[in-house]
């Protein structure tokens, strides 16, 4: 008996093809756009305003990863990079209220000199010229504000117990922390000392002596010369200390010319294998 076949289902028409995506956009150009909106709005809106306000904090809160990434550069300062961020906002808002849309500069392009400049200017005059651990910098801030207001509360500057005694420290933490302070500029060599009346570090300091590298050659010479002939020596200190000619200093022994020159050779040839330098 022939085997009953199935039906056969009808095939299965290709599916028509879902229309391609449009490629999301990347959050620089998102936040290029949003800037040129918010610049747009803020150039209708007079400065001091509730609106301008809120458009302009709107402007540095989206260009804030400009911050961030120019304060990365500055990451090995060992220097806190919440500091950093805010020195470069600093240079953001700067920035932002000098910027004038109708130059046709982008504001990323005219803003990164300013961000980059302002957390330059923070490393050249604030941040210490040694750097110090970061727990006796923040102990330094305690002891500092400690200072001040003993100072307000006494009349007088405080010891270093009283400093100690109110931030529960010992005194040797809050030496280090005031020696630690110091580090924040350093001082010139040219400054004069300050109590003493003595002139500045750089004009007591020593110098190196031009005749200091003859020195060692004037002893070799010496130890070298008292190996001669006594009639030798003499020849050679006519020679080269009295600036005698070989015809003069033939004239002063009684002697030939060419024998005063043949006793001139045959001294440096002693001299030379005797140096324990050359050897």
């Amino acid at each position: 008996m022939p085997a009953s076949t199935a039906p056969q289902a009808p095939p299965l028409e290709p599916a028509p093809a879902a229309p391609e995506a449009a490629p999301p956009r990347s959050r620089g150009a998102d936040t290029r756009a949003l800037t040129q909106v918010l610049f747009g709005e803020l150039k209708e809106l007079r400065p001091g305003t509730p609106e301008h306000i809120r458009v302009r904090g709107a402007l540095i809160e989206a260009n804030l990863p400009l911050v961030r990434y120019a304060a990365a550069r500055f990451r090995s300062r060992n220097e806190p990079m919440e500091d950093v961020i805010q020195v470069g906002t600093i240079g953001l808002i700067n920035a932002i209220d000098r910027f004038d849309p109708e130059r046709g500069v982008q504001f990323p392009t005219f803003a990164m000199p300013t961000v980059v400049g302002e957390i330059k200017r923070y490393f050249r005059d604030n941040v210490r010229t040694v750097h110090v651990p970061r727990r006796l910098h923040e102990l330094w801030v305690q002891v500092n504000s400690a200072t001040e207001d003993l100072t307000t509360s006494f009349g007088r500057t405080p010891t270093t117990t009283e400093i100690a005694e109110r931030l529960r420290i010992t005194e040797e933490e809050v030496l280090s922390c005031i020696e630690a302070g110091r580090s924040y500029h350093a001082t010139s060599l040219e400054a004069a000392q300050e109590g003493d009346g003595l002139p500045g570090l750089l004009d007591r300091l020593g110098y190196e002596d031009p005749a200091l590298d003859g020195v060692e050659h004037r002893d070799l010479v010496r130890h070298l010369l008292v190996q001669l002939p006594e009639r030798e020596q003499r020849i050679l200190l006519l020679r080269y200390y009295s600036n005698l000619t070989q015809s003069q200093i033939s004239a002063e022994l009684g002697v030939s010319q060419m024998h005063v020159s043949r006793l001139l050779a045959r001294s440096f040839q002693r001299l030379r294998s005797a140096n324990r330098i050359e050897a």
